[in-house]
């Protein structure tokens, strides 16, 4: 009875869960560096996810893709897919420069380890709380 309720609950199919453009990859191939321009990219993309603050004509499309793990990964989310698109065109909205990043070549980069001292607070919320009291106190001593 335990085998055939264990062997009921398995799926064949996996379930994912997807956020962003599907297929992301393959959309990039139809794009042409110095033929696409902004209407194209927008017929087989759509509207970008999100676009540059630094420069106003890169934009940004992102696709994510996650399942749950096997019973090696105790169920836990699995990332199958984590693709990233950035565009950049010139001033005439034709696409310059297409770069396209996928979840190995995300993983190349690393962060620093060393943590700054915060040098201003050195004291404990006590400490800090009964001197700005008693400077509250003394300018409002009569002179």
């Amino acid at each position: 009875m335990f085998l055939s309720f264990f062997l009921l609950g398995c799926q064949k199919n996996r379930i994912v869960k997807s956020h962003g453009i599907f297929y992301l990859e393959n959309r990039a191939i139809l794009l042409k560096e110095s033929k696409s321009n902004r209407n194209d990219v927008v017929k087989i993309l759509g509207k970008p996810h999100s676009k540059s603050f630094v420069e106003a004509n890169t934009w940004i499309y992102i696709e994510r893709t996650r399942t749950r793990g096997r019973i090696l990964k105790l169920g836990r989310n699995v990332l199958l897919n984590n693709n990233v698109l950035v565009l950049k065109f010139d001033k005439y909205g034709i696409l310059e420069e297409k770069l396209f990043y996928n979840k190995e070549q995300m993983n190349e980069y690393k962060f620093a380890k060393v943590e700054t001292k915060n040098e201003v607070k050195k004291g404990s919320f006590v400490k800090s709380f009964l001197s700005s009291l008693r400077n509250k106190m003394r300018a409002n001593a009569k002179k």
